[in-house]
C-alpha cells in the first residue's frame, strides 16, 4: 500500500500518494490504535476511538498552528492552501495538484495557490525581456 484511498466532498473518492516515511507512521499507528480499540473502519480516530468530525479537527488543528504561528487564520484548510502553494512553487502540475485536491476543475485549484514573492521576481527576471 504506497497510497491512501480518501473521500471527500459528496462522497467522492480518490488515491493519494504516500511516502515510505509516512507509511512506516500510519503503520506504527495502525498497530497502535488496534491495540487500544480493536478494529475500527477509519484510520484516524479520536483519543477516546471514536470517529472524527470536522469540529474534533478544527479544534486540533487550529491548537497546533497557534503553537507555531501568530496568524489569525487558522484551520485544515489553511493546510490546504499551503499544500498547494508548496506544491506549485517546486514545480508541480497545475493539474496534478488539482487531483491531488480533488478539484472537478482547475479553477478551483488556483484559488488555492499562492506564489512567494521570491517565485514572482524568479519569473518575472526570466521571462520578461529586461528582467
Amino acid at each position: 500500500m504506497n497510497e491512501i484511498k480518501v473521500t471527500g466532498k459528496r462522497n467522492k473518492q480518490r488515491l493519494i500518494p504516500l511516502t515510505p516515511n509516512l507509511l512506516n507512521l500510519i503503520s506504527s499507528y495502525r498497530e497502535q490504535k488496534k491495540r487500544l480499540f480493536g478494529s475500527q473502519p477509519y484510520l484516524i480516530l479520536t483519543d477516546k476511538g471514536n470517529k472524527l468530525y470536522e469540529k474534533f479537527v478544527y479544534r486540533k488543528v487550529n491548537g497546533y498552528l497557534s503553537l507555531v504561528s501568530s496568524k489569525q487564520k487558522k484551520s485544515p484548510h489553511i493546510l490546504r492552501h499551503t499544500f498547494a502553494t508548496h506544491m506549485l512553487n517546486n514545480g508541480a502540475d497545475l493539474n496534478a495538484i488539482k487531483e491531488l485536491l480533488g478539484h472537478e476543475n482547475l479553477a478551483a485549484t488556483q484559488i488555492y495557490t499562492h506564489n512567494t514573492f521570491q517565485k514572482l521576481k524568479s519569473i518575472h527576471q526570466q521571462s520578461h525581456p529586461r528582467g
